[in-house]
């Protein structure tokens, strides 16, 4: 444990990889539990970043996890996205730590949606700056090519290179960097094993403790 963490208390949101046990919501929400860090995930599938600003309906279900407690899935119809100005009352964090890309890189069409993207990353990152909190957003991982989302490599990175070019608000980790292509497994080209998850939360988390804004969090 590096202890850079500890006391830190962190909301973490996003897309289909929070909505399940197993996925980032077990993986990296123990990773940052074993930094010493206090963490609430929240995730809701198959909606871009503005679900966070005005909650909806959500296609593929959510799950939510609170401190040192279970997965909570819901996979019913009712399943709805939470609005994040909600989620700051009730966790009360240090920082926003967000996980929202393969949902909005467009991957079944032709040209990336630029300005749908920045629309909905700027409307979720002003209620964060309002909130006067740390942000942190993380960029999709490589995944691997194919599968029914049809993810490819030119795709997802020209969705990263995108999102490192137009952000201004949250502090971007590049999941990209932290590996090679196809080097975490999937089962379906966009969503990883276990395993892969597990590689990921680690990278994210050692990435964390590397991010300027956490690091003065820490020091005051």
């Amino acid at each position: 444990m590096s202890n850079l963490l500890l006391g830190l208390s962190f909301l973490v949101i996003g897309d289909s990889h929070l909505a399940t046990s197993r996925y980032l919501i077990s993986t990296l929400h123990d990773a940052l539990l074993s930094e010493g860090a206090k963490v609430d995930s929240f995730g809701a599938c198959g909606v871009p970043a503005g679900a966070w600003v005005s909650p909806r309906e959500v296609p593929c279900g959510s799950a939510q996890r609170i401190g040192t407690g279970p997965v909570q899935e819901n996979k019913t119809p009712s399943a709805r996205s939470w609005g994040v100005d909600q989620l700051i009352q009730q966790v009360h964090p240090n920082v926003v730590l967000i996980e929202i890309g393969d949902t909005m890189a467009g991957y079944n069409q032709k040209d990336l949606p630029r300005g749908w993207i920045s629309e909905n990353v700027n409307a979720l990152t002003t209620r964060i700056r309002a909130n006067n909190l740390a942000c942190v957003w993380i960029g999709p991982s490589w995944g691997t090519e194919g599968g029914p989302y049809f993810k490819t490599y030119a795709r997802v990175k020209e969705f990263n290179d995108y999102m490192k070019s137009t952000l201004t608000n949250c502090t971007y980790i590049d999941s990209l960097a932290l590996s090679q292509p196809g080097q975490w497994p999937t089962f379906d080209g966009q969503h990883h094993t276990y395993a892969g998850y597990q590689q990921w939360g680690r990278a994210i988390t050692a990435a964390l403790n590397r991010v300027p804004a956490v690091q003065a969090l820490v020091r005051h």
